[in-house]
C-alpha cells in the first residue's frame, strides 16, 4: 500500500504553511523550564529476584469471549492473544507471532484487533505511511521517550524497530492501518481521584478505599484490574483530568491561543479525525496522548512528521497538554 502523491503534497503544505510561526514561537519566551512529571510515567514495581512460575494449566476467560488463555500464554511476547478473533481481519505472522528472538509479536502490546493500551500507542485507524515512518524514528533515534529513565513500553518498540525486517514493518504497518478504533477510554472531570498503586503500566484504585487530590495531573485508571492483565482489548479505561478540562482543550483544539502556535483542527482535521498522513486523534488514550506532547515539547520525538507538532507546543505549558489531550480523549473515534 502506497500513501498517494496527492496526500504527500497536502502533508507538506501543512508543515510548510506552520513555517512562518517558528521565528514567532521562539522569539517567544516560556513561561519557565517544563519539568516531565514523574506521573505520566507509570513505573511498574521491581520485579522479584526469584519470580513465581506462571500457571500454564489453569484456563483463564473474559467477558464476552469463549476463548481461554493460560497465565503463562498470556505473558509470552511472542504470541497476541486474541479473545475476539472475529473482530478483526487475518493477522500477518509479525502482529500475531512477531519474529524470535527480537521481534515480539506486535499484537501483544497493541492488542490483535490493534486497539492498544494506555501505555503504547493506539494503532487501528492510523495512516500506513504515518506507522512507517514512526518505525523509521525508532530505529534512527529520532523517536524517544520524554522520560530519562528506563521506562519499558518505549524501550521494547526501540528495540522491535532496530531488528524488524522491511517486510515486516510493512505488514505490520498494512494490517493495523485497515482496522478501525473503537471507543476506549471515558474522560471524567474530577477534583478528586481514588488512592492508587501501578497494575501493567497503568494505575488502578487500591483495594481500601480512600481518595486524593487530582490536582494538575492527568491520571488514566484500569477499572478492572483482571481485564487489563489479561489484554482485553474491549475494556474502556478510566481518564481523570482536571475539572474544566475538556472545555478549556476544545478552545485550544479549534480556536488556539497565543500559547498554541496553531489551533490542532488546523492539521488533525475538524473532529481530529486526521488528514491524509496526519494521524487521527480523537477517542485515543489521554495519557497516550500526553506523553506525545511531552515528547514533543522536550526534543524527545524528532524527524519529519515531528517538525510541525515542535513548533505547535513551543509555548505549551503542562496544563495545557492536559487540556488538549483531555479533549481529543473525549472524543469519539
Amino acid at each position: 500500500m502506497h500513501v498517494s502523491s496527492f496526500r504527500m503534497r497536502c502533508f507538506f503544505r501543512v508543515a510548510l504553511s506552520l513555517l512562518p510561526l517558528i521565528g514567532v514561537a521562539q522569539s517567544t519566551p516560556l513561561n519557565g523550564p517544563l519539568r516531565v512529571p514523574d506521573w505520566a510515567y507509570p513505573l511498574n514495581p521491581p520485579e522479584p529476584a526469584h519470580p513465581r512460575p506462571l500457571d500454564s494449566v489453569k484456563p483463564l476467560h473474559i467477558p464476552d469471549s469463549k476463548v481461554a488463555f493460560t497465565e503463562a500464554q498470556l505473558n509470552d511476547l511472542f504470541t497476541a492473544p486474541d479473545w475476539r478473533p472475529g473482530s478483526h481481519s487475518a493477522m500477518p505472522k509479525v502482529v500475531a507471532y512477531g519474529n524470535a528472538p527480537d521481534v515480539y509479536a506486535c499484537g501483544f502490546c497493541h492488542t490483535p484487533s490493534g486497539q492498544g493500551r494506555p501505555e503504547n500507542a493506539s494503532l487501528a485507524g492510523l495512516p500506513v505511511q504515518y506507522i512507517l515512518q514512526q518505525m523509521a524514528d525508532f530505529k534512527n533515534g529520532a523517536r524517544r521517550s520524554a522520560w530519562l529513565g528506563p521506562y519499558r513500553p518505549t524501550d521494547r518498540m526501540i528495540g522491535v524497530a532496530m531488528h524488524a525486517t522491511t517486510q515486516d514493518v510493512m505488514a505490520a504497518a498494512e494490517y493495523f492501518s485497515a482496522q478501525r478504533l473503537k471507543p476506549r477510554v471515558v474522560v471524567m472531570e474530577r477534583s478528586r481521584v481514588p488512592r492508587h498503586h501501578v497494575v501493567g503500566w497503568l494505575y488502578a484504585a487500591d483495594e481500601g478505599g480512600g481518595d486524593e487530590l487530582l490536582g494538575e495531573r492527568l491520571l488514566e485508571f484500569a477499572p478492572d484490574v483482571e481485564r487489563h492483565e489479561h489484554r482485553d482489548d474491549q475494556m474502556r479505561y478510566v481518564a481523570y483530568v482536571p475539572v474544566g478540562s475538556i472545555a478549556r482543550g476544545k478552545s485550544l483544539a479549534q480556536s488556539g491561543s497565543s500559547a498554541l502556535a496553531a489551533p490542532c483542527v488546523t492539521c488533525h482535521g475538524q473532529n481530529l479525525q486526521g488528514v491524509g498522513l496526519i494521524p487521527p486523534i480523537a477517542g485515543r488514550s489521554p495519557s497516550y496522548l500526553l506523553r506525545q506532547l511531552l515528547a514533543f515539547k522536550t526534543g524527545a520525538r524528532t524527524g519529519t512528521t515531528a517538525q510541525p507538532m515542535n513548533v505547535v507546543v513551543t509555548n505549551l505549558q503542562l496544563s495545557n497538554m492536559i487540556d488538549v489531550a483531555a479533549y481529543a480523549g473525549s472524543l469519539q473515534p
